[in-house]
């Protein structure tokens, strides 16, 4: 097993290439006078709504992607996801669940700390008439930039200010403990910003563990591997649903191939063992799932292909 700590830091190295082009593409947008909002897509799941937004979408190289695969599967992988010269742009799906009156969050997006391709959650939230103020849980699958960095507003108020905030208590420990980076220096520059993201939930956070309800029908599953402490939640009646957060990264690496590594795993091994559970528990239960970084909006099916799977996405 390669650990993080023998390559570059994993998102410095997804930011580097990426950012003059995405932040270009967004000037132009703006310029053009063209809206950055996208619509939600709406569906069901027994007593639950969920509406899934898009935070915009983020560049990942193939290094990140399937850093175990040939040079060729890269290439193939790579075309297949839309991309090009060794990169592509990966969508960011975030959604909102109705529960009578709760309202829950799933992620927070990147807000302005990540590319600029992301952080388009709150636009996307206020163009489809959701008053952040109104949202009263945020669960957060991790602490990652893309996941946690639109926690606070530019200006350093919290986004969703009335929300109480959930996170694994592995996770709160991991980040906030006394020296985090100790443990895995390859993830040190990842720890300045966790660190100002779950501090200043410290007052309104609630620390979860596996199998807790967030609210009826509601579960935290543990799923760590990408982070120690990373959840994904199982809701309950109708067909079922796993909210997978990064513990399934991508529609074609990780499930045909789930026994390869993902970048921006902590521990790597931890994460094939976590993707494979989950993957094997979909496709023989049937269970839909929705998956933060797959193709938009995110839900889909895993089929058994040959000796792995495939993606099937539902519309």
């Amino acid at each position: 097993m390669v650990h993080p700590t023998d390559r570059p830091e994993p998102f410095a190295i997804a930011r580097r290439p990426f950012l003059a082009g995405a932040a270009a593409l967004a000037t132009g947008l703006l310029a053009a006078g063209r809206t950055l909002a996208a619509p939600p897509h709406r569906f069901g799941c027994g007593g639950f709504q969920i509406d899934v937004f898009s935070d915009g979408f983020i560049t990942l190289p193939d290094e990140v992607i399937a850093p175990d695969a040939s040079p060729a599967e890269r290439a193939d992988i790579i075309r297949r996801l839309g991309g090009r010269q060794g990169a592509a742009d990966i969508p960011v799906n975030i959604p909102l669940i109705r529960a009578g009156e709760a309202l829950i969050l799933v992620d927070t997006g990147s807000g302005n700390t990540f590319q600029p391709s992301a952080g388009r959650l709150w636009d996307n939230l206020l163009a489809a008439g959701v008053d952040p103020a109104a949202i009263t849980h945020v669960v957060l699958t991790h602490a990652h930039p893309d996941h946690a960095g639109g926690v606070l507003r530019p200006g350093g108020t919290l986004s969703f200010p009335n929300a109480t905030h959930h996170v694994a208590a592995a996770e709160w420990d991991f980040w906030m403990g006394r020296e985090p980076p100790a443990h895995h220096p390859g993830l040190r520059g990842l720890v300045p910003g966790a660190r100002r993201d779950l501090g200043a939930l410290a007052e309104r956070l609630v620390r979860m563990r596996d199998g807790d309800e967030l609210v009826s029908g509601l579960r935290v599953l543990a799923t760590p591997g990408h982070t120690p402490g990373h959840i994904s939640l199982e809701l309950m009646g109708g067909d079922g649903l796993l909210i997978t957060g990064d513990a399934i990264t991508n529609v074609v690496a990780s499930f045909e191939h789930p026994g390869w590594r993902f970048g921006f795993d902590t521990d790597q091994d931890q994460g094939i063992a976590t993707r494979t559970r989950l993957i094997e528990r979909a496709a023989a239960e049937k269970l839909r799932m929705l998956g933060y970084h797959w193709t938009s909006p995110g839900l889909a099916v895993a089929e058994r292909h040959g000796a792995a799977y495939r993606h099937v996405a539902l519309t």
